[in-house]
């Protein structure tokens, strides 16, 4: 009898998608920089691809199960490297918008003086158009924009010491909530606590998703009239403000998405490698 592959998402723990568990938000992310390939987690000889378009993610997009369902849903190849990246000027806050999907999901804000460990996925085109879907892109009701972060205004460095010139991440629409301070309220990065705590702040909130967290998520998940008048409940209380990452918002993204290839300034051992998958065009 064959021994289990050991490579696998069950074997690794990173089995379970947020889109199948609402409260599992953001899910669990690889304790390393690898390669997703398919239903496996393999390691990585480089971390630069040159044909390939730099995304970061501050979410469930750095969560292997997630892509892997996402990509599934659109019949798209998921073999995607997954890399490690220091970041400088960004913060992880709240969407103001209840996900359809069921949970309160991460939007980036700009955060001068911060550094944090993200992971930055590269994406061949077809792999990015499934993402941009996924995030409301292209579509009017959708959540997010696509933004460009240049490196004169955000250091991305990868654990080999290379430098991007730019890379891109989703921004939100409708802005992230506050907690009354002066500036965005950094996601948990659980969903108990931050659903209870909405929930115990509004009244109306509770009438619409009722008083606990299961109940928040059965009640949101699928229901677009429903997660509309929760975003339109945080407009009105005033709990939202911006990003203030719109200003690198760009207006068509995927036909930029060439632009989006980054070169990396090479400051550590030579990152360049040639794309694992022929990107769609």
């Amino acid at each position: 009898m064959e021994a289990p592959d050991p490579r696998t998402l069950e074997a690794l723990d990173l089995a379970v998608a947020p889109r199948e568990d609402p409260l599992s938000y953001p899910g669990r992310w690889p304790p390393e920089s690898a390669l997703l390939d398919g239903n496996r987690i393999l390691p990585l000889d480089t971390l630069v691809f040159e044909d390939r378009v730099p995304v970061l993610s501050v979410g469930s997009n750095a969560c292997p199960a997630q892509l892997v369902h996402k990509m599934a849903e659109h019949g798209v190849e998921c073999r995607i490297p997954m890399v490690r990246a220091r970041v400088t000027d960004i913060g992880v806050g709240v969407s103001a918008h209840v996900s359809l999907l069921g949970y309160m999901s991460a939007s980036p804000f700009h955060s001068p003086g911060s550094t944090r460990e993200l992971f930055l996925t590269w994406l061949n085109e077809a792999q990015l158009a499934v993402v941009d879907t996924s995030e409301g892109v292209d579509s009017p009701t959708g959540n997010f924009h696509r933004a460009v972060l240049p490196a004169a205004d955000f250091r991305i460095e990868l654990e080999s010491g290379d430098v991007l010139d730019q890379a891109w991440i989703y921004v939100n629409r409708w802005g992230v909530l506050h907690n009354g301070g002066p500036g965005p309220r950094p996601h948990p990065g659980r969903q108990r606590p931050l659903i209870s705590e909405l929930l115990a702040a509004s009244a109306e909130l509770r009438e619409l998703f009722g008083t606990t967290p299961d109940e928040f998520c059965a009640r949101a998940r699928g229901n677009r009239g429903l997660c509309v008048r929760g975003r339109e409940v945080f407009a009105e209380k005033r709990w939202t403000t911006v990003s203030g990452l719109e200003q690198y918002v760009r207006p068509h993204p995927r036909s930029q998405a060439r632009l989006g290839t980054a070169r990396a300034q090479q400051t550590g051992r030579p990152g360049t490698g040639a794309s694992l998958s022929p990107p769609w065009i």
